[in-house]
């Protein structure tokens, strides 16, 4: 069985750390603080949003601007909670196991698990003190990410990326053992020490001949899942329903939209469709993450073609009269959104 190269992480750029993608391009947002001669403009970006998308707003009240036929059904928990009155949030809203739990901020998939079962529910909340948003496990085939932007003073906006997910499998032998397969499997290999904790009960099961077996089904990079390019199938039939759908959402104009879906025809005519999540400022055009269709010097270009996308709007809602955060509150947010996620990764290391 080969041996695991962990220098192979440092030659394939998708799995670089985010300060790669962000510190050789701070000179440029330096450069648009400049311009706009203010230092936190990119606040006045989506007005219904906490400080736009910077990270620190709770994912949960970002889900109430959506339209309820798009959004999962989701239940808030905050810290200090009763497990049974959890439960019964749970069955007044109608979701059922299998549940997705997640930070209510949070981002990268940082805590996010599937659950079946009211052990697994309370051994997760018990693992984590922080707020909490349990949603209904959207069964469509298909994810997407969506990244929209439309200035303010125009009706129709553009899709500047297309994210396609390819969530993480292997193909059984009829030989090997599921633990054999990861090993020899380019991409899964990566995620050896996640896969082994997560699938303990079949890691030692011997997969059948053609059988293809999921290793998650949940769509973060983190979990494994591949991003692939789709840009090829922005459209005018797609670049139509999001308009649509950016109008019912008021107060957005930037940002990426995870969506679970049925299929591109329906994706395209708005139909069958679920958006999981809306990201504002600190979001990605995430195809650039796809090293098939791009190099990383082009992904670097791509986040500061996006942050011209950011001052561009800024100005126009400073202009009209949205005001910028404060810079020391902005700043003070930052830090705690520092520490918070300190916190988050060490609740990590301790499920480990």
């Amino acid at each position: 069985m080969p041996r695991y190269n962990f220098f192979k992480k440092f030659t394939e750029w998708e799995y670089w750390p985010t300060y790669m993608f962000y510190v050789p391009n701070l000179p440029y947002a330096f450069y648009l603080a400049l311009k706009a001669r203010n230092f936190t403009f990119y606040s006045a970006v989506n007005p219904s949003i906490k400080s736009s998308g910077n990270g620190t707003e709770s994912k949960f009240e970002t889900l109430k601007l959506i339209p309820d036929h798009y959004k999962p059904k989701s239940v808030f928990v905050p810290i200090k909670r009763d497990f049974e009155s959890v439960i019964k949030e749970l069955h007044h809203h109608g979701i059922d196991y299998p549940i997705i739990a997640k930070p209510d901020v949070g981002f990268r998939g940082l805590l996010v698990e599937k659950i079946y079962t009211d052990q697994e529910l309370k051994d997760y909340l018990a693992s984590h003190p922080i707020t909490i948003i349990l949603q209904e496990f959207i069964d469509l085939p298909n994810e997407c990410g969506i990244f929209y932007y439309r200035l303010p003073n125009t009706e129709k906006g553009i899709i500047s990326s297309l994210t396609l997910k390819s969530f993480l499998s292997v193909t059984g032998n009829g030989i090997s053992t599921l633990k054999e397969l990861v090993a020899f499997d380019k991409r899964a290999q990566h995620y050896t020490k996640m896969l082994s904790e997560n699938l303990k009960d079949s890691w030692n099961e011997t997969i059948g001949k053609g059988e293809t077996f999921l290793l998650s089904d949940i769509g973060n990079h983190c979990k494994g899942t591949q991003f692939i390019n789709g840009n090829h199938l922005i459209d005018e039939y797609l670049s139509d329903t999001l308009d649509v759908i950016n109008h019912k959402i008021d107060g957005w104009y930037y940002g990426r939209l995870d969506v679970k879906y049925s299929s591109l025809e329906e994706l395209r005519s708005g139909k069958n469709l679920i958006i999981l999540e809306i990201n504002g400022i600190i979001s990605e055009p995430t195809h650039i993450y796809d090293p098939y269709h791009a190099t990383y010097f082009q992904a670097l270009r791509a986040i500061r073609k996006h942050w011209d996308i950011v001052h561009d709007i800024a100005s126009v809602n400073i202009k009209n009269g949205t005001k910028p955060k404060n810079f020391l509150e902005f700043w003070n947010e930052i830090k705690w959104l520092k520490n918070y996620i300190k916190k988050v990764k060490e609740l990590t290391k301790s499920r480990s």
